[in-house]
């Protein structure tokens, strides 16, 4: 310590564990950018943030430019830092059939390869908290980046999971991944059933469609290409190829 420079009274305030949401609450105050209301832009999506409140597994379903992937994420980052949050952490993970080959050829470690990948979801939480303290987060392990092979071996308590592009999970991995889920936790699968990567069926449906009949109260949030609100191009393009999907 340079000479001259007063030292600081200790405190016996207890500080939090880096490692915890707690203290990842107490650095973002006065630090994030202020964004973490969320906002729906129609009743479906209201549905979906009523969704994510109140039940443990959420399935929505949608082509892009809904807000299925942005509501979902401002939502999780929201519950997690609310004064008073029990969620310890948000786990971002992926389907990624199609791009399974190039991973490897991608520089870092397997979360490294990953963020390419979760970087939309990524996008939404920076959009909620700023850059700097995304970084933090992810440093201090409170927004974890999670390959599916190592979610189906774990269980997660107090813990938001979303899981874009869960439209190529086949049933095993729907099977593993769901049953994960530890208390106090949540999760959201999001998915396009219109850009599905698996040729025989799309299992995620035939995941809800066992559920219900079995009585299980999972919510299913279908938006339709009438529900976009990225842009009016982008309702355009989709009905364009949606149209073109049905003639073929």
């Amino acid at each position: 310590m340079p000479k001259g420079t007063p030292r600081k009274e200790r405190t016996n305030s207890p500080r939090p564990s880096r490692g915890s949401s707690g203290y990842a609450r107490k650095q973002s105050e006065g630090q994030m950018s202020g964004k973490l209301s969320v906002t729906a832009k129609n009743g479906k999506q209201q549905f979906l943030l009523d969704s994510i409140q109140s039940r443990s597994i959420t399935v929505v379903l949608g082509p892009a430019g809904t807000g299925k992937t942005y509501v979902s994420v401002k939502k999780a980052v929201q519950l997690l830092l609310s004064p008073g949050s029990h969620y310890k952490k948000i786990i971002l993970a992926r389907s990624i059939i199609p791009t399974g080959k190039s991973m490897g050829y991608l520089p870092g470690d397997v979360t490294e390869k990953l963020v390419p990948w979760v970087l939309p979801m990524l996008s939404v939480i920076e959009d909620s908290v700023g850059k700097s303290h995304l970084e933090y987060l992810m440093a201090s392990n409170v927004v974890e980046i999670q390959p599916l092979e190592t979610i189906r071996g774990r269980s997660f308590e107090d813990s938001i999971i979303l899981i874009d592009e869960a439209q190529n999970l086949d049933f095993e991995e729907i099977k593993a991944i769901t049953t994960r889920l530890g208390e106090g936790s949540k999760m959201v699968l999001m998915g396009d059933a219109w850009q599905s990567d698996i040729r025989d069926g799309t299992p995620l449906l035939d995941f809800t469609k066992m559920c219900e009949r079995a009585g299980i109260g999972i919510p299913v949030i279908q938006f339709s290409v009438d529900e976009i609100v990225r842009s009016d191009i982008v309702g355009l393009l989709v009905r364009m190829f949606h149209n073109e999907v049905r003639m073929g």
